[in-house]
């Protein structure tokens, strides 16, 4: 009887095992399915934008038609959304696939700095991409010798969209210098038009303004030592430019607080507003959305006083650690960074090719002018949108830009700039 017994309980004893490697099984396939599928993390959810992720999507299926891909894109303009729950997800180790990501301060202060990215020097040599991306943009997404992450496009964020027929049915000219606008603003303001359209729900289309200014009135080199602290923010060419902004706050429309930078956009399409200053993701808005005609029903300049500079702004991705389809996100990331790819994504998007070797047939008159100023223009990273400073700081800025907007308190405004300084280092 005690050797029946014990022949039972190891019986027992066997089945429980087997039914725990089986769920065990089960459990670790699950998650090795789930992270088989190529998770594209990004905030392109409209205006052109959405249209190039599907160009790219499409031609990632058609070469890649084995890999599954999940578009898990959050809205938010500026990724304002999208980057809160990449951060809870990068700190919970539960990266995506790929994320996208800001060149400079975006990428290398708050992914690369903290240990969650991993090198691609060797994609990069295997890809031949070494000659392949203006040097200037190499250093923005590099770290201590390493390459981060794979730029797909370049947009440019000191631009001055207006509408057409405003400016010739009032004999104007767009304004190449700030007293150019302001007595453009003056004309159009007695005239019941709104001068200057601005949707800042998300205070960073307000800071686009601002940053644009101080380029204009320090240099792109200059501007660039505000962000390292070799200037500081209480320079008096930083004074000058809050003066300049206070003043060009003055002529824009009165409920810019409850609009997005879509909005404004729609009413310098409709002739409600004259001007907008926002990147070229405008244009794709604009083309692709509005169905509106470049240099027939919109045009484009500078920012006042910012020719032979280059706002930039350049979406990247790269492989976080942690993630198993190392493998497939590296053939994602090759697509990314091919002409064929670039080519597909950018005419759709608004933007030009980060690669200096993309067609230009394939692009309007904008982007081929754009990629020609691209090859020559001082480049300065863009503090609204996370590349010249890290997120602490350009979050204070957001805040202190959004009261100024309201109180137009120069001193106080440059007191929190001074204030938010020690994020800088």
């Amino acid at each position: 009887m005690k050797k029946k017994g014990l022949l039972i309980a190891m019986a027992m004893v066997l089945v429980f095992a087997l039914a725990a490697c089986s769920s065990k099984s089960n459990s670790d396939g699950g998650k090795k399915n789930k992270k088989q599928e190529l998770e594209i993390f990004s905030w392109w959810t409209g205006a052109g934008e959405e249209d190039g992720l599907k160009a790219l999507l499409k031609l990632f299926g058609d070469k890649y038609p084995d890999i599954k891909v999940n578009n898990a894109a959050v809205a938010g303009g500026a990724g304002t959304n999208a980057k809160a729950v990449l951060a809870s997800r990068m700190q919970g180790n539960d990266p995506p696939s790929t994320f996208q990501v800001h060149a400079g301060a975006e990428l290398n202060a708050s992914w690369v700095a903290a240990g969650k990215m991993e090198p691609l020097n060797d994609l990069y040599k295997e890809q031949g991409w070494d000659d392949k991306f203006p040097q200037s943009l190499i250093d923005m997404i590099s770290k201590d010798g390493n390459i981060y992450s794979v730029p797909v496009d370049i947009h440019r964020g000191n631009v001055l969209w207006y509408n057409k027929k405003v400016f010739d049915d009032n004999g104007l000219q767009p304004p190449k210098t700030f007293d150019d606008f302001f007595k453009v603003a003056e004309a159009l303001q007695s005239k019941g038009i709104t001068p200057l359209a601005l949707g800042d729900k998300e205070p960073w289309a307000a800071t686009m303004i601002f940053e644009n200014i101080l380029v204009a009135k320090l240099g792109a080199d200059d501007y660039k030592k505000l962000w390292t602290g070799e200037i500081p923010l209480d320079d008096a060419k930083v004074k000058e430019s809050a003066e300049i902004f206070k003043k060009m706050m003055g002529y824009v429309n009165k409920d810019h607080s409850s609009r997005n930078w879509q909005d404004a956009s729609q009413l310098v399409a409709k002739g409600e507003a004259a001007m907008n200053v926002m990147g070229d993701w405008a244009k794709g808005y604009f083309v692709n959305d509005l169905k509106l005609k470049l240099n027939q029903d919109f045009g484009y300049t500078t920012t006042p006083e910012s020719q032979g500079m280059f706002m930039i702004i350049s979406d990247t991705f790269g492989l976080p650690k942690g993630v198993d389809n190392v493998a497939d996100v590296k053939k994602f990331l090759g697509l990314l960074g091919s002409v064929e790819g670039q080519d597909a994504f950018n005419p759709l998007k608004g933007s030009i090719p980060a690669r200096v070797d993309a067609d230009p047939s394939k692009y309007d008159d904008y982007g081929k002018a754009t990629m020609e100023d691209f090859k020559s223009a001082q480049l300065a990273p863009s503090l609204a949108h996370g590349s010249a400073a890290p997120e602490g700081f350009l979050t204070k800025v957001n805040q202190a830009v959004n009261i100024f907007v309201t109180q137009k308190d120069v001193n106080a405004f440059i007191s929190s700039l001074k204030n938010a300084s020690g994020d800088l280092k």
